[in-house]
């Protein structure tokens, strides 16, 4: 059986290893470190988190906790790691 836990922020594809929705779909309510957005608030269904994505994108993709920021950090890269139904 296939875990369902989540880690990867639907926003902006940080994985910083916080499970944010657990095994049953349910929101754990945690601040995702990059984009600032809490799971269970902004992303509970693919339009709010595209909405959402877009203003944090037209924004420049500011971190929220800067110094939580990778040296190498790619924007691009992140975002390759959205879960497809969350694109």
């Amino acid at each position: 059986m296939e875990s369902r836990l989540e880690t990867v922020c639907r926003i902006c594809g940080l994985d910083a290893g916080e499970v944010r929705f657990d095994e049953y779909g349910s929101p754990l309510y945690v601040i995702c470190e990059c984009c600032g957005c809490e799971s269970g608030v902004e992303d509970g269904n693919a339009a709010a988190v595209r909405r959402q994505r877009g203003s944090w994108i037209g924004d420049g993709a500011p971190w929220c906790k800067p110094k939580a920021r990778p040296a190498d950090w790619d924007l691009s890269r992140q975002l390759s790691s959205i879960p497809p139904g969350w694109r």
